[in-house]
């Protein structure tokens, strides 16, 4: 058997080493190149997946802020050491993101099959606290997040999503949203209709041709829907002062958030309708479940909104506008991305007074132990005037108002809380929690060259607080604030905010 291998393999070696000079010249067939080809189906931008019938858009961008008397990259002094308006306030906050996005459809026999994705990179400054100082022998210490360390920064998934058959499956924009959201020309933001921010969803859109469309959604309430349920009865001095009404007593989540939205979409512009219906789940009275709970409550919001496009102004000139009205809804007047407490600071004329505060504090709904939950109103509007002066510049004015309201008993629960707490000098008779927040601004953009452009945004904004006009409170001593135990003006309190801007879109 060894012999026979042995004569086998000579003689195959003999042939390959007989045949191997005509073999060479013989002609090779080459394999297939599978060349990249653009996708025509669903506009600019997208190609075919080699060897598939998918086709593929990749984009993002990359963006460079600075923010000037901001409590954050986009929202002014609210409350913290921003509001504080002392040594311990930032006068500025640097942002840098860069974005990538990926966009992949394919034509099927139920319509298209989109899956999208886009993730944020982003940085952020942090800053420094003063608490501990001085002749308590403590030193400065750093309090940003590690997103905002100097080899830090953060990652996140902004849209997630599939879409099959008109129905729309992770995190897409909310179906309650405006294309626009709470941009209607701005980037500071603005009370006064809901964020355009995607939220996870199991959503239904029916297509009625000519623009129109109907969407059914269940989205999730978490954070994006949810400002603040208050037990007061928990409420602190050092939370009142901050304008934190009470204990935030949200339960866990026992339902999405339903929405149902009609647009009408067409060359002349953009109308939509959209409701919404929201659960407030509390959790317990006190620290366990023998205590007791109140009742769930639904809240709802309702939205109508508009967009005139074609006006005579200019070409690509739009007007876009949006109101809303909720109870027991708050976040669908006042974005995610807002504040729900204010307390800021400024000077007074008041005599005897070291300072002047606003305080003030957005919630659902509150209620004390013993006491079901009381629903907060909230409403407001907003919108702008883009105009394009020519292809490279363009500028927006823009404004928006926000209103909260709560009802008697909500008021009596927290009057009965703030005048104890912070010894307010009116007493019941000058205490009022509603207040107004509103903002309006101009915003310029020059673009030089395709794709790349340079931005200006500068905003004022008030809280309009409704304590009696003259009254006082005895606040504690703040040290993260450095804000010492004294009397202070109840006042309304105004804030100027500058957005300098630098994108390169791709």
């Amino acid at each position: 058997m060894k012999m026979v291998k042995s004569l086998l393999l000579g003689s195959a070696v003999g042939l390959l080493a007989a045949g191997g000079a005509p073999a060479a010249d013989l002609p090779v067939k080459a394999k297939a190149i599978e060349y990249v080809k653009i996708c025509s189906l669903y506009g600019s931008g997208f190609y075919y997946i080699p060897g598939s019938d998918t086709c593929i858009k990749l984009g993002g961008y990359l963006r460079a802020d600075n923010t000037f008397n901001t409590n954050s990259a986009y929202n002014p002094p609210d409350n913290g050491a921003g509001a504080a308006r002392n040594r311990l306030s930032n006068d500025y906050t640097s942002r840098v993101r860069t974005s990538f996005s990926m966009d992949t459809r394919t034509a099927t026999e139920y319509g298209i099959v989109r899956t999208y994705a886009e993730t944020w990179f982003t940085w952020t400054t942090g800053g420094y606290s003063g608490a501990g100082t001085g002749l308590t022998g403590g030193a400065t210490s750093y309090t940003s997040s590690a997103g905002s360390q100097i080899a830090g920064g953060g990652l996140s998934v902004t849209y997630a999503f599939i879409q099959f058959a008109g129905f729309t499956l992770g995190k897409a924009g909310s179906q309650f949203s405006t294309p626009w959201g709470e941009y209607p020309g701005n980037y500071i933001e603005l009370p006064g209709s809901a964020a355009w921010d995607p939220v996870n969803q199991f959503s239904y859109t029916a297509d009625f041709g000519h623009g129109i469309t109907a969407s059914f959604s269940a989205q999730d309430q978490v954070q994006h829907d949810t400002t603040n349920i208050w037990n007061v009865s928990a409420a602190t001095i050092a939370g009142l002062a901050a304008g934190i009404y009470g204990g935030n007593d949200i339960g866990g989540t026992r339902a999405p958030d339903l929405i149902a939205s009609l647009r009408v979409d067409q060359a002349w512009g953009l109308f939509q309708a959209s409701v919404a219906a929201h659960d407030n789940h509390a959790a317990y009275y006190g620290a366990t479940e023998l205590t007791g709970y109140p009742s769930d409550k639904w809240g709802w919001a309702g939205q109508l909104a508009a967009s005139i496009k074609n006006l005579p102004t200019g070409p690509g000139d739009s007007i876009n506008v949006t109101g809303v009205y909720a109870n027991g809804a708050s976040r669908y007047v006042f974005n995610d991305y807002m504040s729900t407490n204010w307390a800021r600071y400024g000077g007074t004329n008041s005599p005897g007074a070291y300072q002047s505060v606003g305080i003030a504090g957005l919630s659902d709904s509150v209620f004390v132990a013993g006491a079901g939950q009381e629903l907060t109103t909230t409403y407001g509007f907003n919108g702008a005037f883009n105009h394009n002066w020519n292809p490279q510049w363009a500028t927006s004015i823009f404004g928006g108002l926000g209103a909260v309201r709560y009802n008697n008993a909500a008021k009596g629960y927290i009057c009965g809380a703030f005048v104890t707490g912070l010894a307010l000098s009116s007493g019941l008779a000058g205490c009022n929690p509603d207040f107004n927040f509103a903002v309006i601004g101009s915003y310029t953009s020059w673009t030089p060259v395709k794709g790349l452009t340079f931005g200006a945004e500068i905003a004022y904004n008030i809280l309009d607080q409704k304590y009696a006009r003259g009254s006082t409170v005895i606040l504690p001593t703040q040290p993260s604030i450095a804000k010492p135990g004294a009397i202070y003006e109840l006042k309304d309190q105004g804030a100027f905010t500058l957005l300098l801007r630098a994108q390169r879109n791709w």
